[in-house]
């Protein structure tokens, strides 16, 4: 048997169900780049039908996948209802399992996806370490120094605008209990909440996370913090390690059932997006597919439970005009759009500009910005010309990876102390009239 004969973990009908009208393409940001139909969800399909079909080597289908953002857009875009992103993952787990990766590669993708994001404890070390190198002066000197320009994978780029990050020893309470009794959800009583907080999200943005629960324990929920949680594993799956991202989904399941909350709340678009995907990640699975349904039905954004409130915390005024940045995969996967928008608007002041093409990738997609650098910068600089458009002097996003690219976009544009880029949770807590502790 044939190494192409790999790829019928890919459904024939998957494949056969795009019918090659072309609707995807206007929503392609890298057909937007190359004009090429290897550049496209639907020549990308097609070389996957060549390969499954004995036609094609998987090295022909490899340089088109590795390029695509996995944004998922072509999704919303498509009349067939081609599930592109669960096909995505098929091919790039396939893929990955027949590359002969260089050493350093292997040592990385074993050390990041293997030793280091499914623990919370080795990621607050991680972040115990870059605390220190903001702390002790070693950032002024390694940025004197110019050592980080001739590092791999940009470096410079991405540390330029790392922000100040929790000591080791910031840690989230395990349980808050909502300031007021009187909220509502549709005349109900309010659910108990368990937060995901996420690992790249809890090791760099940690007081996003702790505006998390101070926003909801204002509205009067009560949260659970697990400490038994782990990675999502999106970036498993992006990387092409589904068996990884499955492993890892069980622990997080199992984590849910225990604590026993209403609902699992996460504040990352990428990592709620993989959360409502365990049903699909584990369909074959006869021990784990019905409890990954019942899981999902618990996993919701930030957005979606505010909106659900009958009253929102009391909040100030803010005199900025704002303009919102969608996540793809809180957009395009988890179907979330007007919530955050009506979040925003709900703040005294703010004079909201709906941006141009907001629904269209920023260019970070997970390792994107790091893996396809070059490709991912022209698709910001696009972004950046339209939010300058908006005349906002705050960009709003819904996800970490956003957050850091919309940074690199700031300054790229020239706009450093013009304008700011803030993750939604930040600005509500930014906005919230009573000063709060947990």
């Amino acid at each position: 048997m044939s190494n192409n004969s790999m790829l019928l973990g890919i459904a024939e009908d998957d494949l056969l169900n795009c019918i090659q009208c072309g609707y995807c393409l206007p929503a392609c940001p890298t057909y937007q780049i190359e004009q090429k139909e290897t550049a496209t969800p639907r020549g990308r399909l097609a070389l996957m039908k060549g390969v499954q079909d004995g036609k094609l080597e998987i090295k022909n289908l490899t340089p088109s996948i590795e390029v695509c953002l996995g944004c998922r857009a072509c999704e919303a875009a498509c009349p067939s209802g081609v599930n592109y992103g669960h096909i995505l993952e098929q091919a790039k787990d396939v893929i990955a399992s027949q590359t002969k990766y260089s050493l350093p590669v292997r040592m990385i993708r074993n050390l990041m996806l293997r030793k280091l994001l499914p623990f919370p404890q080795r990621m607050r070390f991680i972040r115990g370490g870059i605390h220190l190198y903001q702390k002790l002066g070693l950032q002024k000197i390694v940025r004197k120094t110019g050592i980080l320009k001739i590092m791999p994978w940009q470096m410079a780029t991405f540390e330029s605008v790392l922000p100040e990050v929790a000591p080791m020893s910031a840690k989230l309470p395990t349980k808050v209990v909502g300031s007021t009794s009187q909220n509502k959800i549709s005349g109900k009583k309010l659910p108990t909440i368990g937060l995901f907080t996420g690992c790249i999200q809890e090791t760099i943005y940690h007081e996003t996370n702790k505006n998390t629960l101070k926003l909801l324990k204002a509205a009067g929920f009560t949260v659970v913090v697990p400490d038994e949680q782990t990675c999502c594993g999106a970036i498993h799956a992006h990387a092409g390690e589904k068996e990884q991202a499955k492993e890892l989904a069980r622990k997080n399941i199992a984590m849910a059932e225990r604590i026993k909350v209403d609902y699992l709340v996460n504040n990352q678009g990428g990592c709620g997006a993989m959360l409502k995907e365990y049903d699909h990640l584990l369909a074959n699975d006869p021990d784990w597919s019905d409890r990954a349904k019942e899981f999902v039905k618990k996993v919701k954004d930030i957005n979606e439970i505010l909106v659900m409130l009958e009253e929102l915390p009391r909040l100030k005024e803010i005199k900025e005009t704002v303009t919102y940045q969608d996540s793809c995969h809180l957009l395009n996967v988890q179907g979330v759009k007007f919530q955050p928008r009506q979040m925003i608007q709900a703040i005294p002041g703010i004079v909201y500009r709906e941006l141009e093409g907001a629904g269209s990738c920023c260019g970070s997609a997970g390792t994107y910005n790091i893996t396809q650098y070059n490709s991912s910068m022209q698709i910001l600089d696009e972004k950046m010309q339209k939010v300058q458009d908006t005349n906002a002097t705050i960009i709003v996003t819904a996800n970490p990876g956003c957050l850091l690219q919309m940074q690199i976009g700031i300054k790229r544009a020239g706009l450093t102390g013009k304008v700011r880029a803030i993750h939604i949770v930040d600005l509500l807590a930014e906005a919230l009239a009573d000063s709060l502790e947990l």
